[in-house]
This record gives C-alpha cells, structure tokens and sequence, in this order.
C-alpha cells in the first residue's frame, strides 16, 4: 500500500499517521510546513515528498517540485498544484498522477490516467473535510482510497 498525504501546514494529526501505517512507502505532495512532519513520517515507511507553494523555508529547498515513481510497474507522476501540470500524462506513460494544493479530495480518471489528490491532511479549511489517501497497485492495477480522518487530536 502506499500512502498519500497533502497540505498538511505543519500540523500532523495521529489519525493521519495511524491512516498511513502499515504502508510501503508514503508520498507527501506538497505544502509540508516543516520538516518534522517528513521526519515523523519516515518513521513508519520510506517517504517520497515535493515542495509545495508554502514550502519557502531553507530545509525545503532541497524537495524538488516534481518527482517521478514507478512501483510494480505502474509510473506515478507528482507535482503539488495540478494546473501547473505541464505535460501529457498518457503521452508520457504515467498511469497515475497525484496532486494536492486544492485541499479537495478527488479521483478521477481520464485517457486511461487516474488523477488523485488525497486532499487536506493538516489543518481544515472552509467547510472540507480532512483526508489522507492510499493507493492499493496490484497486478498492474491501481485501487485508489479516499480515506476521512476524525479530527480529533492535533499534533505536531
């Protein structure tokens, strides 16, 4: 399984982590806030993450703003704000795309691409709900997962 997380400010709550553990690898697309969140992170699988547009500070410099992952064939292009996608996913042969940045939990597939944005991890915004996702890729096959967090307890 892997684990898919976004936006979440500086604020990482339990239900986000307990939502991830277990996975094989985590991807963080973007808006981290500090580098505590990764280092909590990586404590439960390796960890993949982008910088995204509140990402300014040094130690987030050394994220790049794209990343390119392939697991049990599947090629996996993440970026942190969808519209600054700039190329053809099914030209390119990413059979999955995710993003975050909208802080809206989506998925959704097009030209045979599934298009998932795992929505907002961190702190709520406007009335959406808080949600992680995961990516279940089996046999060439990618299940995706919205998952919803109670939002209980905050950490940091």
């Amino acid at each position: 399984m892997i684990g898919v997380i976004s936006d979440t400010h500086g604020l990482l709550r339990l239900e986000a982590l307990a939502a991830v553990r277990g996975a094989d690898h985590i991807i963080h697309a973007g808006d981290i806030g500090t580098p505590e969140v990764l280092e909590r992170l990586s404590e439960i699988a390796p960890i993949t993450a982008i910088r995204g547009n509140i990402d300014t500070d040094a130690w987030a410099q050394r994220l790049p703003e794209t990343e390119v992952l392939e697991f049990d064939g599947i090629s996996i292009y993440v970026l942190h704000d969808l519209s600054k996608l700039d190329l053809s996913p099914a030209g390119a042969g990413f059979k999955v795309v995710i993003s975050g940045h909208s802080h809206v939990p989506k998925q959704k597939t097009r030209d045979g691409v599934l298009y998932f944005n795992p929505g907002n991890a961190g702190p709520r915004r406007f009335n959406l709900p808080v949600t992680v996702g995961s990516l279940i890729v089996d046999a060439g096959q990618v299940k995706p997962k919205i998952i919803a967090l109670e939002q209980t307890t905050k950490i940091k």
